[in-house]
């Protein structure tokens, strides 16, 4: 058994975040969105997997390596230009040598992980496995269409009036047998968006009489892809977390209430951490109030200020601000401080390389 896992994409809709960073390398609680899904993968004993790159693979590289540091072997597959999910698998024919593999997208959390419908896979030997989801905004998503016996009939991309709520996310299971879509006369061909979709794969593999199961995820299902929904992420993971570990020094006047991890050479001085919170290696915090539901980067500096509600990637200076910050996503190296000038209230979506200067 072998994974594939679509780590391409621009992420336009994390601009300007995404301008220096992948998508699925910017973390949620403190972690790559990417270590979800290996995580995930590795779970279920899966350690042959591809990771389907565009010119950010040398920060994948740098990160991940071979994945021999995790248990696993990483090949890394070039896709030139984002062609669609199928066109994902298309590519990935040569490294999937016969196998059958599990697809994943990048950027999707599953809090309860694959294994119920990675079992069902295996225990059926399905040609193909649909995982479902019960979404209130199903329509946005690939739907599951289902005849008068409960068999799934077809399914089809962002339907204007869904049968029902149940909707596609970006876990995907088939056998070799699933390259024949790309061959042939009545092989699959490009939508209207000059993309071959997904959804016409399950089609294909219906329509020609394979054996195609359906397997309803159980916990919840994220898909990052938004400022609002990173946040929101990022406090699912927090409330989900059960061990919290205090490697760093906090001192006697610091109080810290909730789950809280400090990570190995950070300092707390005379500061109050309202978890859940996770705040990275080598960060200073003093005389400020954290959290809760706040990830704090490595060699993060806070002093004299207030952050709750947020995500601060690694090196960020958050220095006598006076005023709350919350709701915010703070990329790298960004500096923010006061200045004479006066305004009321903060909130912040900033990319990389910044610097805010903010009234007394």
């Amino acid at each position: 058994m072998k994974a594939i896992i679509a780590a391409g994409g621009k992420g336009s809709r994390m601009y300007p975040l995404t301008f220096t960073t992948s998508k699925q390398l910017l973390p949620i609680a403190n972690k790559p969105l990417i270590s979800y899904v290996l995580n995930n993968l590795i779970a279920v004993g899966i350690k042959n997997i591809a990771l389907i790159v565009n010119a950010t693979r040398p920060a994948y590289e740098e990160l991940l390596g071979d994945g021999s540091k995790l248990g696993i072997h990483i090949t890394y597959i070039d896709q030139a230009e984002a062609l669609g999910l199928a066109h994902v698998v298309k590519i990935s024919e040569k490294f999937v040598d016969g196998d059958s593999f599990v697809y994943c997208l990048g950027d999707n959390i599953f809090t309860a992980g694959i294994g119920k419908p990675f079992k069902q896979f295996l225990r059926t030997k399905a040609d193909a496995l649909l995982t479902v989801i019960e979404h209130e905004e199903n329509y946005r998503l690939g739907v599951p269409f289902f005849d008068a016996r409960g068999k799934l009939e077809k399914v089809v991309e962002k339907p204007e009036h869904p049968p029902n709520k149940f909707g596609v996310p970006g876990l995907y299971m088939f056998s070799s047998k699933v390259f024949r879509a790309f061959k042939g006369p009545d092989g699959i061909r490009s939508s209207a968006r000059g993309e071959l979709e997904i959804t016409d794969l399950y089609n294909y593999m219906i329509t020609h009489g394979y054996k195609v199961e359906v397997a309803e995820l159980e916990g919840q299902w994220r898909d990052p892809g938004k400022f609002d929904d990173s946040l929101e992420t990022n406090k699912l993971i927090l409330e989900t977390r059960k061990n919290f570990k205090i490697l760093g020094k906090v001192d006697k006047d610091s109080v810290l209430s909730g789950g809280v991890d400090v990570g190995a050479g950070s300092k707390i001085t005379n500061s109050k951490i309202i978890g859940p919170v996770v705040i990275g290696d080598h960060v200073e915090i003093e005389n400020s109030t954290i959290g809760p539901y706040t990830a704090v980067g490595n060699d993060c500096e806070i002093a004299n200020s207030s952050v709750e509600y947020s995500i601060l990637l690694e090196d960020v200076h958050i220095l006598d601000v006076k005023n709350k910050i919350e709701a915010s996503m703070i990329g790298h190296h960004t500096m923010i401080r006061k200045t004479n000038r006066k305004s009321p209230v903060y909130s912040f979506f900033v990319a990389d390389h910044c610097r805010i200067d903010l009234p007394e």
